[in-house]
């Protein structure tokens, strides 16, 4: 199980300190964890990896662990071992106070804070520009959007990234996302055509920012529609 945002969860009755709760080891964010599934780590057939680039928001800081049956660990660390020589003892020692559980637990309130925050306004915003989101999430920092309602041919996922990209925005295509085998499905055919994932994780102001851009785009296009033809090579016209 890949617990990297385990952290990120924004449905829970639990109350933070800054609105009242209990500032001590009573009162605990909300988390996910299939750890509350292993009876024995083993025997249980679980392998959970976790690691510092997202719940403890530091990228690039490539240290991470696993929970599993002591000879998938030996496995691993033997592998690691042959491949790099492991995590590098000094990042190994700087990672250290980040794991005291009461900095944990203040960190991880401060963050769902955060990102709530952040999630409720982009959703807000992007519906306001008439894109929809059928599913509201309630962990991570990613929103799986729904383009279907926006002029042609700006509903395509990819138009709509080649035009956001024109307009310093990223976005992913929902294409990339769906499973085709050896691409023996004509893009044209995929059901995630108008489908499009944001990311409201980066800070506040950007994302501001993001959707003064993308409303001026949306704007644009409604003002000044485009036939998708200018998006074929000229080859393909002939």
């Amino acid at each position: 199980m890949y617990e990297f945002y385990s952290h990120y969860y924004y449905d829970s009755t639990n109350v933070e300190p800054a609105n009242g709760g209990a500032d001590d080891n009573s009162n605990w964010p909300k988390t996910v964890s299939s750890a509350a599934y292993v009876d024995d780590v083993n025997s249980d057939p679980i392998v959970i990896i976790n690691g510092l680039t997202k719940n403890w928001r530091c990228p690039g800081f490539r240290v991470c662990w696993i929970v599993a049956p002591e000879p998938i660990v030996e496995m691993l660390a033997a592998a690691g071992s042959f491949f790099d020589g492991g995590a590098n003892a000094p990042l190994q020692k700087l990672s250290l106070p980040l794991m005291e559980l009461d900095f944990i637990r203040k960190d991880t309130w401060a963050l769902q804070r955060a990102f709530k925050t952040k999630r409720d306004y982009f959703l807000k915003e992007i519906r306001r520009l008439g894109i929809k989101v059928l599913h509201e999430p309630v962990s991570t920092f990613y929103v799986w959007a729904d383009l279907s309602d926006l002029p042609p041919p700006l509903n395509d996922c990819l138009v709509f990234l080649e035009e956001c990209v024109k307009n310093k925005i990223i976005c992913v295509p929902g294409v990339f996302f769906d499973v085709n085998p050896r691409g023996n499905r004509n893009i044209s055919k995929s059901t995630c055509l108008n489908r499009v994932r944001f990311s409201y994780g980066p800070p506040m102001r950007n994302l501001i920012n993001g959707v003064k851009n993308l409303e001026g785009m949306i704007n644009a296009w409604k003002t000044n529609p485009q036939r998708a033809t200018i998006y074929m090579r000229s080859d393909s016209l002939s």
